[in-house]
């Protein structure tokens, strides 16, 4: 890999659906990206727990309606993946929490802790928020 860095984009409308296009265009971007293939599971899983939350959240916070956003950004020659969801909610995420068993949700941002090498949160200037995390690749 040549390139000092390489960025896609996707936004999708706030509804169910858009987990499984995030889950296939990750896939397939990083595929062609040459990735190897257990980083890509490991972003796609990603992927579906950050954009989970926001379609939820969207849902949610109506009238806080608007897309979801979805940036993969490979950077230092490939050994770094950047993944940030932007959805237009401005609650801030909640911090991950143990959750019980039996509980049929809440682990989205355990796993995205315990896979990634750092995440977080922020607010852009043009509104909502943007959830980010950085996968080590090499």
């Amino acid at each position: 890999m040549n390139a000092e860095h390489f960025v896609s984009r996707l936004e999708l409308a706030a509804q169910e659906d858009a987990v499984r296009w995030a889950r296939r265009h990750t896939v397939d971007v990083l595929s062609a990206w040459q990735v190897a293939e257990d980083h890509v599971d490991t972003a796609a899983l990603v992927v579906s727990e950050l954009v989970t939350n926001a379609v939820r959240h969207v849902i949610k916070a109506a009238p806080a309606t608007g897309p979801v956003r979805l940036a993969l950004i490979l950077r230092h020659r490939g050994t770094h993946l950047i993944v940030e969801v932007t959805d237009p909610d401005v609650r801030p995420p909640l911090k991950p929490s143990p959750v019980s068993p039996d509980s049929e949700g809440g682990r989205g941002l355990l796993i995205v802790e315990n896979v990634s090498k750092e995440w977080g949160y922020y607010f852009p200037p043009t509104g909502g928020k943007v959830v980010w995390c950085s996968l080590a690749l090499a």
